[in-house]
């Protein structure tokens, strides 16, 4: 074992410890909190950390025995098992992450009718789909003996063993990334970027009655008329940034996982080692940043985590009722205005 093998390593578990610690937070919160359980957003949620929690807990340990050992850590039952789980997991958290922006987009561009065009029997319909479309791929894989242990990537994943299945394992893969990784990702772009354009239009309107109002206040400090124009310039930039979370983490988390997996069904092509590596270690990444991403970064969950300390501590210092917005519509414009 090489130290760039022991420093991949070091880092996936580093990547394992934060997505298990920080999962259990957001299913820790949704137990707790009577407001985030009532939330349709908290359904999607759920099972986006449930997901990642599971990916934490069954295959990341393989993955870092693999690197360590430089091949397959267990019997071929096991990794098959393995490679099925990862298999549907990703595919769902893809699905998952498409479902929560299209919550959002109705909250924002349509808030009077959202909780009729968003309900929660539709929200289980929504994560119905969700596991259905995820179990076929690695059912049709296991069907196909497509599971085995990858040595490029370490893992147990989607492999294949015999070149004579290489044109259907092709079509196989190209319609299974096509049908979770691009459609969610054609989904979040159109979702977010309709969020987007509400939110500057709300940021505008707001900055135009600022500016009026400090046209009428002729005596206004100079000092307090920066700090607002100061205001506008984040309020502006406070949407575009979120909305580029969103998409920027799940494109650079899957996307180079993704290519290159495409790439490697070129017969000529030889993935390299570390790069295959890395690449994984990216796709396990995101299990460890969508919970800041999507939840414990919200005052929302800030306060209910305070309250679960203050209780656990039997100190009674923030009231109990918390934070109240079942339709989280980023303070109904600009992307939670103030954080």
């Amino acid at each position: 074992m090489d130290l760039a093998g022991v420093l991949l390593a070091l880092l996936l578990v580093l990547v394992l410890v934060v997505s298990l610690l920080s999962n259990l937070l957001v299913l820790l919160c949704f137990v707790y909190s009577t407001e985030i359980r009532k939330q349709v957003a908290g359904v999607f949620l759920v099972n986006l950390s449930f997901c990642n929690l599971l990916l934490s807990v069954l295959n990341m340990p393989f993955t870092v025995l693999g690197i360590l050992r430089s091949h397959q850590p267990f019997g071929g039952c096991v990794c098959k098992a393995v490679g099925f789980l990862e298999t549907f997991l990703t595919s769902n958290t893809m699905l998952s992450m498409a479902a929560l922006s299209i919550d959002k987009w109705i909250a924002v561009v349509f808030p009077l009718s959202y909780t009729s065009k968003m309900r929660y029997k539709d929200a289980v319909i929504l994560m119905g789909y969700s596991w259905l479309h995820s179990l076929t791929f690695p059912m049709v894989s296991l069907f196909y003996s497509w599971l085995d242990y990858s040595s490029v990537y370490a893992s147990c994943t989607l492999h294949l063993k015999e070149e004579t299945e290489r044109r259907r394992f092709t079509v196989f893969t190209i319609v299974f990334h096509s049908t979770s990784f691009m459609l969610s990702l054609v989904i979040l772009c159109f979702t977010y970027l309709k969020v987007l354009k509400v939110a500057r239009f709300h940021c505008k309107r707001i900055d135009i009655i600022t500016m009026q109002t400090l046209v009428l206040l002729v005596d206004i400090h100079p000092s307090v008329k920066q700090r607002c124009l100061n205001e506008q310039k984040r309020r502006r930039q406070r949407a575009t940034k979120k909305i580029s979370i969103f998409i920027g983490s799940f494109i650079i988390c899957f996307g180079p996982y993704i290519i290159t997996r495409l790439i490697e069904l070129l017969p000529f092509v030889t993935i390299n080692y570390y790069w295959g590596i890395i690449s994984k270690c990216l796709t396990y990444s995101k299990a460890a940043s969508d919970p800041f991403v999507y939840s414990l970064l919200r005052q929302q969950y800030k306060k209910v985590l305070i309250n679960i300390v203050n209780r656990i501590l039997k100190r009674d210092l923030y009231p109990s009722s918390g934070y109240n917005s079942s339709l989280d519509t980023e303070n109904d414009y600009c992307l939670h205005r103030t954080n």
